[in-house]
């Protein structure tokens, strides 16, 4: 005679997430999901577009959700994210990145959890906080010199024009 479990055992093990092979299993759903960052591989050619790589994938992770919840996105070493469209060939994008699979790879995320992030953002990245607030300040000070430079320029302006005005409204008075 087996040994009766309490409440307590009970909801434990229903909320029991177990993994295969670094997948994790979720009772709620009867899906099957990849741990972040776990690697796969799927045999894909030179034609296949994004959409065909993103069923590829949804189908090796047995994952029952829709393709469209889902994108495939280019990241780099540099933290830039940049999301393949649906026109793009994947192998192709990996490819032109070099053979070197640090620089870049290739990410299975939900389009909505996931924020673009340019080169010009990613270059920044990596940074320490010290030499991104000398960065703010060389930016301050430069942003000082042109507003002065534009203050500068504008009252000599100034000055010319109420110098004309003075000569016009002369004029005609002194006929």
């Amino acid at each position: 005679r087996g040994s009766a479990r309490t409440p307590g055992e009970q909801r434990r093990l229903r909320r029991h997430r177990f993994s295969i092979n670094g997948h994790f299993y979720n009772h709620k759903t009867s899906v099957f999901t990849p741990a972040y960052g776990s690697v796969t591989n799927v045999r894909i050619n030179s034609t296949m577009t994004t959409p065909q790589v993103l069923k590829l994938l949804l189908n090796k992770f047995k994952i029952e959700n829709s393709a469209e919840e889902f994108a495939l996105y280019m990241v780099h070493t540099s933290g830039e994210k940049q999301r393949l469209r649906g026109s793009d060939f994947p192998l192709l994008a990996r490819v032109l990145q070099g053979p070197c699979e640090q620089v870049s790879k290739v990410f299975l995320m939900e389009k909505d959890q996931v924020e673009e992030v340019t080169y010009d953002v990613a270059q920044y990245i990596k940074f320490e906080m010290p030499i991104l607030k000398s960065f703010i300040q060389k930016l301050e000070e430069e942003e000082d010199r042109e507003v002065k430079k534009l203050k500068h320029k504008y009252s000599i302006l100034r000055l010319m024009i109420e110098q004309r005005l003075e000569e016009i409204s002369e004029g005609p008075t002194a006929m």
